[in-house]
């Protein structure tokens, strides 16, 4: 999993409350278990006017021009700004495996679905929980004329808006390690791998009939 850098994005302010992971990314494209090509599909019922299938060619299919990530202001958005209980519904992977595909690196919300909020942190994406009124005032800055541009700095637990105003928050240190290193749960093993071997080797000297 490649570590999470700082970096200066801009945000989709996606206006709804509940979106549920079929939204994020439709049952149609769980065929798949690769991490990579869900991109396309993402919010597929919402960004597309016409019925989406695995392996179609997104270029040419019609656009629903009310949805803010085909607003031009978003196109290039690396951070989404969303209402409460995002990723709610089933627990399928594919919904942060879509979003990371896109582009998309952070989260903010009022409150996540718990098994999503933790697979963001399995797959490179920081979602960050900021009081609703926070969330409404950020909703005012990103729908204007022009879009609104975050400064994420995960070490300081800060973001840092274009008018220089700073807002703090908080993560648990082992999910804020887990990102800043690089660490899907495969590494987060593989850092005890000395650890893994001792045992290994102790219990083929203590029962070596296991190991015939």
């Amino acid at each position: 999993m490649e570590a999470f850098k700082n970096f200066t994005g801009v945000v989709a302010p996606l206006d709804r409350a509940n979106i549920d992971t079929d939204a994020i990314i439709p049952k149609q494209f769980l065929k798949s278990i690769q991490r990579t090509g869900f991109g396309p599909y993402l919010f597929d019922e919402l960004r597309y006017l016409d019925h989406g299938e695995p392996g179609m060619d997104c270029s040419n299919r019609p656009l629903n021009p009310e949805f803010v990530l085909n607003d031009d202001r978003y196109a290039s958005a690396e951070i989404l700004l969303a209402r409460e209980n995002f990723g709610c519904g089933s627990s399928r992977e594919h919904a942060p495996w879509a979003l990371a595909d896109f582009g998309l690196r952070v989260i903010l919300a009022p409150s996540f679905a718990d098994i999503f909020f933790n697979n963001c942190f399995k797959n490179g994406i920081l979602p960050i929980v900021l009081p609703a009124p926070v969330i409404d005032a950020l909703f005012g800055k990103a729908t204007g004329p022009e879009a609104l541009r975050i400064t994420v700095d995960l070490p300081g637990q800060t973001l840092i808006l274009d008018d220089a105003t700073r807002i703090a928050f908080d993560i648990d240190a082992g999910n804020k390690h887990r990102l800043i290193e690089g660490l899907d749960d495969i590494g987060l093993t593989l850092q005890e791998v000395d650890t893994i071997r001792a045992y290994e080797e102790r219990r083929r000297a203590e029962a070596p009939w296991l190991f015939i």
